[in-house]
């Protein structure tokens, strides 16, 4: 049977191990607020999920058998902030945190949570609105969402989708598959163990990836991308930008088949292609080494260049 537990003003304030309300000095935004606390078994391999809006969610493992839950929620008035719900629904293997909007908007009322979640437990779904999503040394497959919000992931151990709008998505140490999508933002992606689908706007693209055989797809306009693949990659690649520069790095002795295109700049390589179509100003199609995995890159209004790491 799943238990349910209210973190709100009333008798299961008693409950709560830390429940304080302030006033914060930076404005109507959250001028108000009220501290809370709670903490939840949860065995390790178990899975959260989270659901709030107007507010930043910060998740972290530990080595305790514990869902640790603490922040702050705020509000326009004390009032209005004591009165929002945070409810947490329990189970054998999951924990579930949520923060129902209430029935009347108001945009400057919303919580920030600060979780710790024992090692290994699966993030299920993480989302928010007009707040940023930060996890760390959790486990997949992690679905997060926000809107206006940043992402951050560090330490991942599993696949990841992640999406957000008008901000940005980085993204450090993760060991599966990755897709992620944003608008006006940038993506940053390093230490990559798997596949990466990164999808943007008007915001530049890095990428270090780590595994050889999986496939990599980066797509943005109005912004560059710099691309880092590791020795003896055997995976396709697929570049497109408008308006911005490609930046390609790859190991010496690389086996690749290359085509490029430009329009409007030029195409430079530190590597020996040799033709396979036609080689130009702004169009290349050839092989590096002995060929191999097919690299499309494609642009228009920027350069190209194939440089050695």
């Amino acid at each position: 049977m799943r238990a349910k537990s209210v973190l709100a003003t009333g008798a299961l304030a008693a409950a709560l191990l830390s429940l304080t309300s302030c006033i914060v000095g930076v404005g109507d935004w959250e001028r108000f607020s009220k501290d809370f606390h709670s903490s939840y078994p949860l065995k390790p391999g178990g899975r959260l999920t989270v659901e709030t809006f107007n507010g930043s969610v910060d998740i972290s493992s530990w080595d305790q058998d514990t869902v640790d839950i603490s922040g702050a929620k705020f509000g326009p008035s004390q009032q209005e902030a004591d009165d929002l719900k945070v409810d947490v629904e329990t189970g054998p293997d999951s924990v579930s945190v949520r923060v129902p909007r209430p029935s009347v908007r108001r945009n400057n009322q919303g919580a920030r949570l600060v979780i710790k979640v024992p090692r290994n437990t699966r993030l299920d779904r993480i989302t928010s609105s007009n707040g940023s999503l930060r996890t760390q040394d959790g486990a997949g497959p992690a679905r997060l969402r926000s809107s206006n919000g940043s992402i951050r992931v560090v330490d991942l151990h599993g696949d990841l989708d992640a999406e957000t709008s008008n901000s940005s998505i980085e993204l450090d140490g993760v060991d599966g598959n990755a897709g992620v999508h944003t608008s006006n933002g940038h993506i940053r992606a390093e230490r990559l163990g798997g596949s990466l689908d990164a999808h943007t706007s008007n915001g530049a693209v890095h990428a270090d990836i780590a595994r050889t055989d999986r496939a990599v797809r980066l797509d943005t306009s109005n912004s560059g991308v710099e691309l880092s693949l590791p020795p003896n990659f055997s995976s396709g690649v697929r570049v497109d930008t408008n308006n911005g520069a490609i930046t390609l790095r790859l190991a010496e002795g690389t086996n690749a088949r290359i085509s490029a295109r430009t329009s409007n700049s030029s195409i430079a390589t530190d590597f020996e292609v040799r033709a396979q179509g036609e080689i130009s100003k702004n169009h290349l199609e050839g092989a590096i080494g002995n060929g191999g995995p097919l690299i499309e890159l494609n642009t228009s209004n920027g350069s190209i260049r194939l440089l050695r790491r």
